[in-house]
């Protein structure tokens, strides 16, 4: 169903071909690709350089970053918004952790909209993407989103989700930097069966491209015939998707559909037609036949550990075992999992249905869902379901076509939009409860248990109608495809008039007289050092897992309430993982205080003593080494709550995303890597001196020699900081992206 072709094609008039054309070179075909037109159109340089540098036509956050974003943005020197800039109340809208910090957060960001001129949507009112989709894509533009699924590719328009860091500086009037990327045509075949969904598609993608990294930080490009069968919908359910995908962005073809979708959302004026060019050349290529496709399920804890639904039904005690086996060898003795007493008569059977998100809580999803359930009932039994329309005008579309009737009929409880159900803050399962979601990510943690505390719930991604086909099944699982049904609603149209009632669109009305409005847990960054001429290091988290989320890294949920406040928000810093980590570093924390007053800890002496080295010019710092750190979310607390407990530094193999690393940079973590085939033997309370760092870091080197200090000597390790910009270097030399700026106003 998806094949990978790992080397360079070309479409020559909208035909795929292996054969070079005799008259033009790989780069030069490459410029006509529909991504190339729209980065270089955003390139604040021109030309057909190597390096690009990016200004985005809008931005969009959500309220668990918006209030960091403008608050380094002020500390900055912002003086109001300078493009499009929308903020979202759709991760934290349902909490109710920490009494009124939630909704003072709200209060700030509507109080930033009318001082800088922004957007603000209130609570409920849409999702971050649905509203972005809605309101701010036009064909040929960019919009840049503190959250990883800013994807919009479907509608002409680049996405791209980076750290808050990366949007301060468009607020500033910056750049974002990129080496210009390769590019991979996605090549669709055929037409979708019956019952088949995005999720569907999407899922097989992940498993095809995830562990191999055939699309890591490439821009994925969408065209071919089958594009032509799928509605907009069911090309927008993909297109989010290609986040787990970890590629940098995505574009696909546009027609009369997209079109039609700029039409009935009042902006027929923002669409064009984009295409490749005659002769057009992708680095590699994806197929996808749609027509084979299968009903899936991801399993956790990945959107790539996926089966279709035969497969597990065929043979689910060997499928499960692995799960079971994959959890104890994360977690260890500090759960007790037992996913195999899901199998009933031979079959796997869900505790739990839910359709949410700008993935899942679609109309066109919704629609099928309620036809598949019409008349049928999900049970008074342990099963329970959840729908969440993405946004106020598609709910009342819902309601408006019986659609929403048919689903509460079936009792299916309806909510508002919000995005809890796909990062923990909503549905959390019981323990050891088995959940098929549509929603974006089944990671570990996500769902909101905490395996530190013996808490393990346990999720699994699958496309709505299929979800549907389950509950309707008293939640036997079952493929969509197995089953009749004949949808029968009127197609969505889209109604506005709510979006006019509470939506404050501020953009270009900027008054500086209005007061931001702070609750007592908004609180400013602490101080944050630049950096010395050495550097110091004690590890305080060694992980070997083969990928560390930013899920696990500064957990979601209800410790996500905290976001404004910096100091508590560290507090939750890889608690769910290694638990001892923010002790550890509080402790190296005080002891380089101590250190910048003159009174150098006897630990620390003697670290440097090893190395005949001055506690004068060495900074003392925690650092984090992971094999393979970043996979997931966008949010720059991962990075920053490692900075606030007085983080240094983090050493990988590599990094799973560039947003992660990017965030790093920006507060002032040294990017640093190792070579693949280096062992890292060491363990937390061991020390890595870097000598000359800051030399080494504004003279442009991309590699130093370091040392590893532990209790049975010294060691040499050679540790990497390749593909830094000018820009990047002074940020890290100044300690933050903050530090950064307030030097060089």
């Amino acid at each position: 169903m998806v094949d990978l072709i790992n080397h360079g094609v070309y479409l020559l008039d909208g035909v795929v071909s292996d054969a070079a054309p005799g008259h033009v070179s790989p780069d030069e075909a490459r410029e006509n690709t529909i991504t190339y037109g729209i980065l270089r159109s955003h390139d604040v340089d021109g030309g057909k350089g190597k390096k690009m540098r990016i200004r985005f036509d809008a931005m969009v956050s959500h309220d668990i970053t918006y209030v960091g974003i403008i608050q380094t943005a002020r500390a900055s020197g912002l003086e109001k918004f300078p493009l499009p800039y929308a903020m979202t109340n759709c991760h934290n809208s349902l909490c109710a952790v920490g009494g009124t910090i939630n909704e003072d957060d709200h209060v700030f960001g509507l109080s930033a909209a009318k001082k800088y001129g922004g957007i603000y949507v209130p609570a409920n009112q849409a999702v971050i993407h649905q509203y972005a989709r809605e309101a701010l894509t036009k064909c040929g533009n960019m919009i840049l989103g503190s959250d990883s699924h800013t994807r919009y590719g479907s509608l002409g328009n680049m996405g791209v989700g980076e750290g808050g860091g990366e949007l301060v500086k468009q607020l500033l009037r910056n750049t974002w930097d990129i080496n210009a990327p390769e590019v991979v045509l996605v090549w669709l075949e055929g037409t979708p069966r019956h019952g088949i969904g995005p999720h569907d598609v999407a899922i097989s993608l992940v498993k095809a491209v995830f562990e191999n990294g055939f699309v890591k930080n490439k821009v994925l490009e969408f065209a071919g015939p089958g594009v032509a069968s799928l509605p907009i919908d069911f090309r927008n359910g993909i297109d989010v998707m290609t986040t787990e995908t970890t590629c940098l962005s995505s574009i696909w073809i546009t027609d009369d559909k997209v079109r039609e979708y700029y039409e009935m959302h009042g902006r027929a004026a923002d669409y064009k037609k984009l295409e490749p060019g005659k002769v057009a050349y992708y680095d590699s290529m994806i197929r996808i036949d749609l027509s084979t496709q299968e009903s899936m399920i991801a399993l956790p804890f990945h959107p790539s550990n996926a089966y279709s639904i035969h497969e597990l039904q065929a043979d689910p005690e060997r499928i499960l075992r692995a799960v079971e086996e994959d959890a104890r060898k994360r977690f260890g003795d500090k759960i007790s999992i037992d996913l195999l007493s899901k199998i009933h008569n031979g079959k796997v059977v869900a505790d739990q249905g839910i359709i949410a998100g700008c993935s899942g809580g679609t109309y066109d999803n919704l629609s099928e869902a309620a036809t598949i359930l019409k008349g049928k009932s999900i049970g008074n039994d342990y099963f329970t379901m959840s729908a969440y329309p993405q946004s106020t005008p598609v709910y009342l579309a819902t309601t408006r076509n019986h659609i929403a009737e048919e689903l509460l009929e079936a009792g299916v409880v309806i909510k508002p939009a919000f995005c809890g159900p796909c990062f923990g803050a909503g549905d959390v399962p019981s323990n050891n409860g088995f959940s098929i979601r549509h929603t974006t990510r089944n990671f570990p943690n996500r769902e909101g248990s905490k395996p530190g505390q013996g808490q393990i719930s346990l999720v699994s991604l699958m496309d709505a109608r299929s979800i549907a086909a389950t509950a309707a099944n008293g939640g036997v699982i079952t493929a969509a495809t197995d089953i009749e049904y004949n949808d029968t609603h009127k197609p969505y149209q889209f109604d506005d008039r709510i979006y006019k009632s509470r939506i404050y669109n501020g953009f270009g009305h900027a008054d500086l007289s209005q007061e931001l409005r702070y609750g007592p847990n908004i609180k400013d960054w602490p101080m944050i050092y630049p950096m010395e001429k050495n550097m110091l290091v004690e590890l305080a988290a060694v992980i070997h897992d083969p990928v560390t989320t930013t899920d696990e890294l500064i957990p979601s949920g209800e410790t996500s309430s905290y976001r404004s406040n910096p100091l508590k928000l560290s507090e939750f810093a890889l608690s769910r993982r290694v638990p001892e980590y923010v002790g550890l570093s509080k402790r190296i924390q005080g002891e380089d205080l101590r250190r910048r007053a003159g009174d150098v800890p006897a630990n620390v002496a003697a670290a440097l003593a090893k190395v005949g080295a001055s506690a004068s010019d060495t900074s003392f710092g925690s650092c984090v080494f992971a094999n393979r750190p970043g996979d997931g979310s966008a949010r720059e607390q991962a990075a920053s709550c490692q900075k606030v407990l007085g983080g240094d530094a983090n050493i990988c193999y590599e990094y799973a995303t560039k947003r992660y690393r990017s965030n790093c940079i920006n507060w002032g973590l040294v990017p640093f890597t190792i070579a693949p085939e280096t062992a890292f033997e060491y363990k937390p309370g061991d020390f890595v001196f870097v000598p000359g760092i800051r030399e080494a870091i504004l003279s442009g080197k991309e590699e130093i020699d370091a040392k590893v200090i532990t209790a049975s000597g010294v060691s040499d390790i050679h540790l990497y900081f390749n593909n830094l910009t000018p820009v990047e270097r002074e940020i890290l030399a100044d300690g933050c992206l903050m530090n950064y700026y307030m030097n060089h106003k």
